[in-house]
């Protein structure tokens, strides 16, 4: 029973990726990245943390790691504007890819009820009339139909 009980009782979960709960400090000592740093691009709009009921900042483990992923592209020169534009287009991006994974998977639903559809109108292609030549004046269809049991 031991075994069960200290299971439940055990650490505490780590909480989600999305959940802000690191302080300014914390997110700062985490990136490497000055405080003033973080309120900066907070007030830009480059990485926007939670917000406490007295307007403190609290950041996300997701929030950390676009911390840094600003922090590479101002160290390698690129301009603040310029890291804007290339995070809203890695997030076009990841849309553009979850849009296309969802039309592949429609695409590959319809490929199937196709393919049912035909397999059973094949079978059902043995009841189908059968078109015979006539004589050229004319034409004529004799529908053939099987004896149902």
């Amino acid at each position: 029973m031991s075994g069960a009980r200290g299971s439940r009782l055990g650490a505490p979960a780590a909480p989600g990726p999305d959940v802000p709960v690191y302080v300014i400090s914390v997110a700062a000592e985490l990136t490497g990245l000055h405080p003033q740093t973080l309120r900066t691009y907070d007030r830009l709009g480059l990485v926007s943390p939670g917000r406490t009921g007295g307007g403190g900042r609290r950041y996300s483990w997701r929030d950390i790691e676009l911390l840094r992923e600003v922090a590479e592209l101002t160290s390698t020169g690129i301009g603040l504007e310029g890291v804007r534009r290339i995070l809203g287009l890695e997030l076009q991006v990841d849309a553009l890819q979850r849009r296309v994974a969802e039309l592949e998977q429609d695409l590959a639903a319809a490929d199937y009820a196709l393919r049912q559809t035909l397999t059973q109108q094949a079978g059902a292609r043995k009841n189908l009339p059968a078109v015979r030549a006539s004589s050229p004046g004319g034409q004529s269809i004799t529908v053939w139909r099987r004896g149902r049991s």
